[in-house]
């Protein structure tokens, strides 16, 4: 039976997800609450030392600081969602609240894979033509490119979930324990061929073109280090490395999201589905910050001197009261 449109804001998805994990909801409650924790305090933490640390005050760390706001936000998104639906255990999810999720989680992987390209270019500029890296990335340019990072996502998506609020549904079953744009679009009884095509456009330039800069870029950095002596060569990668690995920490969680969207997965266990699921919008967030809190130097050190500074205060603090 096709839903109405005016019908659309009454509705609820049932997240069957849930009914076939049910024995392990203490399980995913404690991990979920750990690991959200673990987002907030690490990503807070790049933050914190970015904003405190005049030394930090470059576009690079900038864009590693606009990183972790963006990785708070995606794991936002989910984490306290699936918690609340297993300590109150009601596993449906509204028509409105389904569709904020969505916009929620499309647009953290936008404004991902939109920063690292960003970041790429920062690093192809600083490392080919240093000389002009001052003029080229000015601190108003560095303004422009964080906005960039969040409205582009913003407004493209915006887009894609408009025509999804559109399309007629059928059914009411998610196999997930948060909503996803393709299993609602999935639900669909009405011809969206339209969509499909709006759909592979968008690919291309949130997606494809971006990798194809980010390529690009490291390329050309790989060149020019190549000329250079060995302890050049090793100072510059050092600088590119962690962007390289939160480049694969992207790809690897958006490939398990987009594998399980796409293709069957039923012959894996599934518990280990759900976690694969969660990758993306969980570990990612973490991972990224770990990545540059142990890999970037300048970073590594602002936050040993903080810790250690206020391992100081506490014990000066102490010998004082004692």
């Amino acid at each position: 039976m096709i839903m109405a449109q005016s019908t659309k804001l009454n509705m609820s998805f049932i997240l069957d997800a849930y009914n076939r994990i049910h024995e392990l909801k203490y399980v995913f409650i404690v991990m979920l609450f750990l690991l959200y924790t673990i987002i907030i305090m690490a990503n807070a933490l790049i933050i914190y030392v970015t904003y405190i640390e005049r030394k930090l005050h470059k576009p690079m760390y900038f864009f590693i600081c606009n990183m972790a706001c963006i990785n708070v936000y995606g794991g936002t998104a989910v984490a306290p969602f699936v918690i609340t639906r297993f300590l109150t255990g009601d596993y449906q999810i509204t028509w409105v609240s389904c569709i904020a999720q969505i916009f929620c989680i499309y647009t953290y992987g936008g404004c991902d894979i939109t920063n690292l390209t960003v970041m790429a270019y920062d690093r192809y500029i600083s490392i080919c033509y240093p000389l002009m890296y001052e003029k080229k990335v000015t601190p108003t340019i560095v303004i422009i490119y964080i906005a960039f990072t969040w409205l582009f996502p913003f407004f493209r998506f915006s887009i894609t979930l408009s025509l999804t609020a559109n399309i007629d549904i059928c059914g009411i079953i998610i196999e997930k324990v948060y909503c996803d744009n393709y299993s609602v679009v999935k639900l669909s009884c009405s011809d969206i061929s339209y969509y499909n095509i709006f759909g592979t456009t968008m690919i291309f330039f949130s997606v494809v073109l971006p990798f194809f800069i980010i390529f690009y870029s490291y390329l050309r950095i790989i060149f020019i280090c190549l000329k250079l002596t060995k302890r050049g060569r090793d100072k510059l990668f050092s600088t590119c490395v962690p962007h390289l690995m939160a480049l694969l920490n992207f790809i690897i969680g958006s490939s398990f999201e987009l594998f399980q969207s796409r293709f069957d997965m039923r012959h894996v266990p599934y518990t280990l589905r759900i976690i694969l699921s969660l990758y993306f919008l969980i570990l990612s967030p973490i991972i990224n910050p770990v990545i540059y809190g142990m890999r970037t130097q300048a970073i590594k050190e602002a936050i040993i001197r903080k810790l250690c500074n206020k391992l100081y205060q506490r014990k000066s603090v102490a010998i004082c009261q004692s």
